[in-house]
């Protein structure tokens, strides 16, 4: 699994016209699902979400993790994340798992972070054509990769 974290401001996805999720503060996270990914590529990702020191503290240092500085999650289906730009001019996503599967591992991923955090979390719409709307604070965006740990 790879994911994008960007620290927001706030942000939002729109699927014709009505939104479909929407946060203050926190992180927009673009969830990118691979053909071999598991149980354990989520339950490290969450971890390391969660754990992050990414949030300012009062002296302006990144110290606070997301739940410390009291923010949210908008979390984003985002295959394209898989894509394979090495050979001609059009992308490959051979890596990205086949949309009924990532479909229910993006769902298992949501309801797993839910529980971690005790709260409903905010998403878009999967296989949806979304508008997402962001304020970048920092701007600060990281990427992760469960199959890049070390």
């Amino acid at each position: 699994m790879k994911v994008i974290l960007q620290r927001v401001m706030n942000a939002s996805v729109e699927i014709d016209t009505e939104i479909s999720g929407s946060i203050n503060h926190g992180l927009l996270v673009y969830l990118g699902i691979g053909n071999s990914d598991t149980k354990e590529d989520m339950e490290w990702l969450i971890k390391k979400m969660t754990q992050l020191r990414i949030f300012s503290d009062k002296e302006g240092k990144m110290n606070l993790n997301i739940n410390e500085a009291e923010g949210e999650f908008l979390i984003v289906s985002q295959f394209t994340l898989h894509a394979s730009l090495k050979k001609g001019n059009r992308p490959s996503f051979t890596a990205a798992a086949k949309p009924e599967e990532a479909e229910e591992k993006y769902q298992e991923f949501v309801e797993m972070l839910e529980l971690k955090q005790g709260k409903q979390i905010q998403t878009g719409k999967f296989g949806a054509h979304m508008k997402v709307i962001s304020v970048n604070d920092g701007p600060v965006t990281f990427i992760l990769d469960s199959k890049n740990k070390f």
